[in-house]
């Protein structure tokens, strides 16, 4: 006697590996690895009538790519614990505002989305899985602070 339902199966069986091979064409990464270039802000002269900028960058490479994926890239407040409406370098007990921000024009405080803050992003592709953001930094002006090295740690996160 014939066994109608074993070419059925085997139809089956077929049409599940190719949605599971649809799915393994979704949108994905396995890794990524990231750099950080801080932002060195040089001397700053007190009550300087413009603020002193400096550049940094976060540098980021992933593998495993299929498609075309979103990476959100947040930066903490550090120990001034705002976004806005500064950021804080410290010499001991002694402060000086400065902020970092996503766009050459210093108008969006880069963090994580919360306070007032936007969260930096780049599109990662299978052709292109590297990318950098720049970051923008800038000591406002008119301050006038006591000598000393300042300085303040930022911790960067990638999401993806």
């Amino acid at each position: 006697m014939r066994r109608p339902s074993l070419p059925s199966r085997r139809a089956l069986l077929l049409c599940g590996l190719a949605l599971v091979s649809g799915l393994a064409h979704a949108a994905s990464i396995t890794d990524c690895t990231v750099s950080v270039t801080g932002v060195v802000f040089g001397t700053y002269t007190p009550l300087a009538p413009t603020a002193l900028l400096a550049n940094g960058a976060v540098n980021i490479a992933c593998t495993g790519i299929t498609g075309n994926n979103g990476v959100t890239v947040d930066l903490t407040t550090g120990v001034s614990g705002i976004y806005l409406p500064a950021r804080t370098l410290t010499s001991g007990a002694l402060a000086l505002n400065y902020n970092l921000y996503l766009d050459a024009g210093y108008s969006q405080v880069w963090g994580n989305g919360s306070g007032g803050s936007g969260e930096g992003s780049v599109t990662i592709k299978r052709r292109s899985p590297n990318a950098t953001l720049t970051i923008y930094g800038a000591i406002a002006a008119r301050q006038d602070p006591a000598p000393g090295n300042y300085s303040d740690t930022i911790i960067v996160s990638v999401n993806y």
